[in-house]
């Protein structure tokens, strides 16, 4: 790559200053002095060596101080009604006492089941309606009717 390696830099960069270094694997490397090239060449790590960038910049060298940290926006809560509650109908739940809240959901939950046996037992009556005893005497006698029209074998062996 053309311009400035990572590890081992060409301090400014100028045009026709330093070694240029090209692998067999494509990847050139810039080098500012035979110092930094044999460095790399040792596989030195440049972040120990105090001469190089990498060096001053993981110790914290030749850096503005002063530099503040961007400051992050805090979010701000805001409220608004949902979709089948105003605003005013939440807060008045939310500032309720639990016993009233208990109490309410108590009413619901019994109103709920006296419904549901409310339908039971419509659902009992309509049942019991059909099924009297006239019904079940008259499928009796079909039943019965069915069973004699059957030839009988009169006790023939085969």
């Amino acid at each position: 790559s053309s311009g400035i390696n990572a590890e081992w830099p060409l301090r400014p960069g100028y045009p026709s200053r330093g070694i240029r270094l090209a692998r067999i694997d494509g990847k050139t490397y810039n080098f500012i002095s035979k110092k930094a090239r044999n460095s790399f060449m040792m596989k030195k790590n440049p972040r120990k060596i105090s001469w190089t960038v990498l060096y001053r910049r993981k110790h914290k060298k030749g850096t503005e101080t002063d530099v503040s940290k961007k400051r992050t926006r805090k979010t701000a809560k805001f409220q608004r009604s949902i979709q089948g509650a105003t605003l005013e109908n939440i807060l008045a739940k939310r500032n309720q006492k639990p016993e009233v809240r208990k109490a309410q959901r108590e009413q619901v939950i019994r109103s709920q089941k006296e419904k549901v046996k409310a339908k039971k037992e419509a659902k009992t009556t309509t049942k019991k309606k059909t099924d009297t005893k006239a019904v079940r005497a008259a499928q009796k006698k079909i039943n019965k009717g069915n069973m004699k029209s059957k030839p009988s074998r009169g006790g023939v062996m085969m």
